[in-house]
């Protein structure tokens, strides 16, 4: 229940008007990696973007897009042992980062930028706009992501519904 949610709420997010890059597919693969088991975190993301970019459009980086959100994911469950508000603002930003570094090599292997030292140099340099936006979406939706599912498990945990939510 809470996978498939997850999958929802993130290619509905990514279909409504955004900032480019102010989407919540980082912080949604972290909380899976918390939340979820291994096998339905690592489905989570990669279902999520398959989805959303069958029709947002396909490119030659999603192999390296996709495979961040994996990393991402096994961050997350690192992060399982690491639930402070201090654990999930450093996640966010190691996420960020990891996504930034992974992505804009991607780009330049890919050939959208000349296969030189100067061009990939030139790529992370033009790509810190976007780690910049990523990186306070990802935070951004990371406090609301655990803080509501935190608010929720501790009204619920002695009720019958921490079954079904928790």
């Amino acid at each position: 229940m809470l996978a498939i949610s997850l999958i929802i709420i993130g290619i509905l997010l990514r279909f409504i008007p955004h900032t480019a890059n102010f989407t919540p597919v980082a912080a949604i693969a972290l909380f899976a990696g918390v939340y979820l088991n291994k096998r339905q975190a690592l489905i989570v993301p990669l279902l999520l973007m398959v989805i959303s970019d069958i029709f947002l459009g396909m490119h030659n980086v999603v192999i390296f897009t996709w495979g961040s959100f994996v990393l991402v994911t096994l961050v997350g469950s690192w992060a399982k042992n690491h639930k402070t508000f201090k654990g999930i603002v450093s996640t966010s930003l190691v996420s960020s980062f990891l996504f930034y570094l992974i992505t804009n090599f991607g780009v330049w292997a890919m050939g959208w930028y000349p296969q030189t030292a100067k061009g990939l140099l030139d790529c992370y340099i033009l790509g810190l706009p976007f780690l910049r936006v990523f990186s306070v979406a990802t935070l951004s939706y990371a406090v609301v992501f655990f803080g509501a599912y935190e608010l929720i498990a501790r009204r619920v945990r002695d009720t019958k519904l921490a079954k079904v939510l928790l």
